[in-house]
């Protein structure tokens, strides 16, 4: 989440990549909200694609699940 005066500045894209650029890690991966489809269009702008759902609990919301491969260089 990005304050409210930060956002639309790049600022949440800035701290997203400074995050990842350096993870050891081949995969990234987010549970998004599919009741908010612009946060998903986000990501995928982002580099990132859905790959499917997931109910990590019985009792919580199910999400789509996204993934970025990290070797790759995201959009911009």
């Amino acid at each position: 989440m990005v304050r409210p005066a930060w956002r639309k500045t790049g600022t949440a894209q800035r701290l997203h990549t400074a995050l990842i650029e350096d993870r050891p890690e081949a995969l990234a991966v987010l549970l998004v909200d599919p009741d908010h489809p612009k946060v998903a269009a986000l990501y995928e702008r982002w580099g990132y694609r859905r790959i499917g759902n997931r109910q990590p609990f019985p009792d919580s919301p199910l999400y789509a699940v996204m993934l970025r491969n990290l070797n790759t260089p995201s959009a911009p």
